[in-house]
């Protein structure tokens, strides 16, 4: 069994999980805290950053994209009609996009900032940036949050999926994504219909199932989180 260093609230890190349970593998999970910089942790990844995966032979391969492009290399081609990239490049150059839109552009403007405020900071020592939450930083990233979701649901509106015809990497990403903003409680689904069927429709598949077990030491996710129809 494959290794996995991950933390729970981090959007990333739940894209590497999704996607090997789409595959039908399981990983062995090793929580770590991203301010800790453990002696050990830093011998695999000296940047300090997550997620880290312990491939065959314990070799480390880091980063989300980059374990990514690894499982579609060693298992995704095998899945034909399961696979969770494209044959096509110009399909695969619009899931690397997308991919990089909501581990990117969605983490830097919205996710990173409301993990930190509301779920790290409490947790981590004053000398390592813990401390009270930055009023200023969370209102900017909740407005940013609305952009990101109407994104979303003209995505989901226009496409059976946000790539295209089939689930793809673009999916889990968006899935990751949304899925750490909505254990917080921060994505108001009301008036983002196609987004919202969109996320249920991820939300019930067998390799979502082991997030929605997630929790975070003194802080619950909010009462609908684990529910498939809400």
């Amino acid at each position: 069994m494959l290794t996995l260093f991950h933390h729970p609230m981090s959007a990333a890190c739940r894209f590497v999980r999704i996607a090997f349970g789409e595959y039908g593998e399981e990983l062995a999970l090793i929580e770590e805290m991203p301010w800790s910089r453990r002696k050990e942790f830093l011998a695999l990844n000296p940047a300090g950053t997550l997620p880290v995966l312990l491939a065959e032979g314990d070799v480390p391969i880091v980063g989300a994209t980059v374990i990514g492009e690894y499982l579609d290399e060693t298992r995704g081609v095998l899945k034909r009609e399961r696979r969770l990239f494209a044959e096509n490049p110009m399909d695969r150059a619009e899931i690397r996009r997308l991919v990089d839109w909501y581990l990117g552009k969605t983490e830097s403007e919205v996710t990173r900032h409301l993990v930190r405020e509301r779920v790290l900071k409490p947790l981590m020592p004053n000398a390592a940036g813990g401390g009270s939450p930055d009023s200023t930083a969370i209102r900017a990233a909740r407005a940013n949050t609305r952009q990101h979701l109407k994104y979303t649901n003209w995505l989901a509106g226009t496409r059976h999926w946000l790539a295209g015809s089939r689930i793809t990497y673009a999916d889990l990403a968006a899935a990751a994504a949304f899925s750490v903003l909505d254990y917080l409680g921060e994505v108001d689904w009301r008036d983002n219909a196609a987004a919202r069927d969109w996320y249920m429709r991820v939300k019930s598949r067998p390799s979502f199932r082991p997030l929605l077990a997630d929790r975070v030491r003194g802080l619950a996710p909010v009462s609908h989180y684990a529910d498939l129809d809400f």
